[in-house]
């Protein structure tokens, strides 16, 4: 486990510094919403940055995780993975960093801060909506009639107002700002199949088992059990999404079986593991 360990400590740290807009796209200023779609090959990788505009971060088809690392010492970071039924939104200013999981279809949403929903300071994971999906198609800058400006305004304004009524879904992991907490996460994160105990991960840490619990419980308001089945379920909706059978779902987790897989997860959802693709689309 040590190898996951020292793998995210880097990733950690260029998180944690200073960054830039590294990407060189800039968002037309004339239109408060613009919609940027890119097809990202399996592994691609966006290193840490910020955006002067918001950011909904949205797949057509495949998976992204996303990283988002708030300033403001209130909010936790947070780890998103993100099927194409979801998107993630990042507020103006805030650090993140983007790594493609599976080919995807990468949908982005620039939102002129003007324009961003009342209240939407910090990130969030929101349901993609058939008529969100099918608006951010007609956005897309390769299909819109650009010649066409009233229209243009109506799908901004259908668009902002979609998101403003978003359900959102608490399926981002929490993050901590231990340094030791942090790398014990971020290396489950790594490794969701990995059967480890708390102590065989704190042993890899350089802090004792009792010492992890106590900041489990003090910076995340959790136990490690707790965490870890949000860790499970972040991983394990985006493979049933797309119809990957239970058994290696839950082997990929973890698991010893099926049907304990099936329990935790109606426990945790409301439902049990074979609905979920009816309940993500």
């Amino acid at each position: 486990m040590s190898h996951f360990i020292a793998k995210t400590r880097q990733h950690r740290r260029k998180l944690a510094e200073p960054m830039g807009d590294t990407d060189p796209y800039v968002p037309d200023g004339d239109r408060p919403v613009r919609v940027r779609a890119r097809a990202l090959t399996a592994d691609t990788h966006f290193e840490p940055h910020r955006h002067a505009w918001g950011q909904l971060a949205y797949c057509g088809t495949g998976i992204v995780q996303v990283f988002a690392a708030p300033d403001d010492p209130m909010l936790q970071a947070v780890s998103y993975i993100v099927p194409p039924s979801r998107a993630v939104w990042i507020p103006p200013g805030m650090r993140h960093a983007v790594t493609v999981l599976e080919t995807a279809e990468l949908r982005t949403l620039y939102v002129h801060a003007d324009a961003a929903p009342p209240g939407w300071d910090g990130s969030r994971m929101i349901v993609v909506s058939p008529l969100l999906r099918e608006l951010v198609q007609a956005m897309d800058a390769d299909t819109r009639r650009a010649a066409e400006p009233s229209r243009d305004q109506l799908l901004i304004r259908l668009v902002l107002d979609e998101l403003a009524h978003a359900d959102t879904q608490t399926l981002g992991v929490p993050l901590p700002r231990d340094k030791r907490l942090r790398a014990l996460c971020e290396a489950v994160l790594n490794a969701p199949g990995e059967r480890a105990t708390l102590a065989e991960w704190a042993a890899n840490t350089g802090a004792s088992e009792r010492t992890v619990a106590r900041l489990f419980r003090e910076e995340l308001g959790t136990t490690y059990q707790q965490w870890r089945q949000q860790a499970v379920l972040a991983h394990a909706l985006p493979l049933l999404a797309r119809g990957t059978p239970i058994a290696q779902v839950a082997a990929a987790t973890g698991y010893a079986s099926d049907s304990a897989f099936s329990a935790m997860f109606k426990a945790a959802m409301g439902h049990p593991p074979t609905r979920w693709g009816a309940h993500a689309h």
